[in-house]
C-alpha cells in the first residue's frame, strides 16, 4: 500500500485505524488529515507520534487545493471525517450535508486526478433506516430517517458514482455502532459512563427499547483494512459487531460495570426521529476473512475502566463540549512529524 492518507485521523475509529496501519509492514507512510473539530483530537494518536511513518497535517477536507496536494502525494485514501452526531444535525443540517457530501466528492475527485490506487469511504449502518424485522445487506435501498443519515446516504452515493463514472477503485463500508477508548463523551456508552462517574442522572429515551448493533473500534478498523486490501472496487461491505441490544439492557450492564442502581436513571421523551431498529448482515466482508474478535462484555468493561482511568481527557468536554482542539500543546517524540497546515 505504501502511503496511505486518512481523513479524519484523529476522531475517534480514525485514530485506531492510523496506529492499525502504522503496525503494517507494507505501509510506509501514513498521514493524518484531520481539522481538529470539537470531536478530533490529537491527543487521540498519543504513542502514534513514535512512528516515524506519521505525518499529521491539520486541514479540512473542504479545502480543495489542500487536498489535491495531498492526494497526489498518496498511494491510497481512507476517508472517515465526517460530521457523525445525529441529535447535532438536527440543528446543523448544513454543516454535515457541507463536510459529509461536499468533502467526500472534493476527496474523490482529487482521487481521481490523481489514479489512487483505492479510496476506501467509511459509512453508517444508519443509512438503511429503521428496520424493526428482518437485517439489511449492501444491495438493499437506503431509507435514511435524519439529516445525519441522510448526509452519509449521499455521500456514499456521491463516492459510488466516481467508479461508475470515472472508474475510482472505490469501497463503501457500513458499520454498526462502534464503541470503544477515546469516543467523545456525547455518545451513548462515553456519556453514560461519565455521567455515572461523576455521580449524575442518565437518560433513556421513551421506554429504553432501541435496538443497536454494537462493534469494537478495533473490529471495525479490521474490517476496513481488508476492504482496503482485498475489497472489490464499486462494492459495499457492512460490518457488524456480534451483540444487539436495547438501550435499556445497554444501560443496565453500565450500572452494574460503574456500581450503580436503577435510581441513576431517568425516563425522558422519544427524540426526533429516533429509529426503533438497526441491523445488517455482513456476510460479505467474512467472505474477505472478517470475524469481530471482541466480546462485548470484556471491551465494554475496559472502555469504562479507560474513561475511568483519563479523566483528564473527558472532563474538560463536559464542562465545554463544543471546544475544538486546535490550540492544544502537543509533545510529539522527535521522530514523529506535526505539520500544521492552513
Amino acid at each position: 500500500m505504501n502511503k496511505v492518507l486518512v481523513t479524519g485521523g484523529a476522531g475517534f475509529i480514525g485514530s485506531h485505524f492510523v496506529k492499525r496501519m502504522l503496525r503494517a509492514d507494507d505501509v510506509a507512510q501514513v498521514t493524518v488529515l484531520d481539522a481538529l473539530t470539537y470531536a478530533g483530537h490529537i491527543e487521540n494518536l498519543g504513542e502514534a507520534f513514535l512512528s516515524p511513518k506519521l505525518r499529521f497535517v491539520h486541514g479540512n477536507i473542504l479545502d480543495a487545493a489542500l487536498v489535491d496536494e495531498l492526494v497526489r502525494e498518496h498511494t491510497v485514501v481512507v476517508h472517515f471525517a465526517a460530521e457523525s452526531h445525529v441529535d447535532r444535525s438536527f440543528f446543523a443540517a448544513g454543516a454535515f450535508l457541507s463536510t459529509n457530501v461536499q468533502g467526500t466528492h472534493t476527496l474523490a475527485g482529487a482521487a481521481v486526478r490523481h489514479g489512487i490506487g483505492k479510496f476506501v469511504h467509511v459509512s453508517t449502518d444508519e443509512v438503511y433506516g429503521p428496520l424493526p424485522v428482518g437485517s439489511a445487506t449492501e444491495a438493499d435501498p437506503l431509507r435514511p430517517t435524519v439529516p445525519y443519515a441522510a448526509s452519509k446516504a449521499a455521500s456514499d452515493l456521491v463516492a459510488l458514482s466516481y467508479f461508475h463514472t470515472y472508474g475510482l477503485p472505490v469501497c463503501v463500508t457500513r458499520s454498526s455502532n462502534n464503541y470503544g477508548p477515546y469516543q467523545h463523551p456525547e455518545k451513548i456508552i462515553p456519556l453514560f459512563a461519565t455521567r455515572l462517574l461523576r455521580g449524575e442522572q442518565v437518560t433513556l429515551h421513551g421506554r429504553g427499547e432501541h435496538v443497536r448493533n454494537w462493534l469494537h473500534a478495533e473490529d471495525n478498523c479490521a474490517g476496513i483494512e481488508l476492504v482496503l486490501r482485498d475489497g472489490v472496487p464499486g462494492e459495499v461491505y457492512n460490518i457488524g459487531g456480534g451483540t444487539d441490544l436495547t438501550s435499556k439492557e445497554l444501560t443496565g450492564r453500565l450500572l452494574r460495570l460503574l456500581n450503580a442502581g436503577w435510581e441513576s436513571v431517568t425516563y425522558i421523551p422519544d427524540r426526533l426521529s429516533n429509529d426503533i431498529r438497526y441491523s445488517m448482515t455482513f456476510d460479505k466482508v467474512a467472505a474477505l476473512g472478517y470475524r469481530p474478535e471482541r466480546d462485548f462484555h470484556d471491551g465494554l468493561a475496559e472502555t469504562v475502566d479507560w474513561y475511568r482511568r483519563n479523566t483528564d481527557r473527558w472532563a474538560p468536554l463536559m464542562r465545554n463540549p463544543h471546544a475544538a482542539t486546535v490550540a492544544v500543546a502537543v509533545a510529539v517524540a522527535p521522530t514523529g512529524e506535526v505539520a500544521r497546515v492552513r
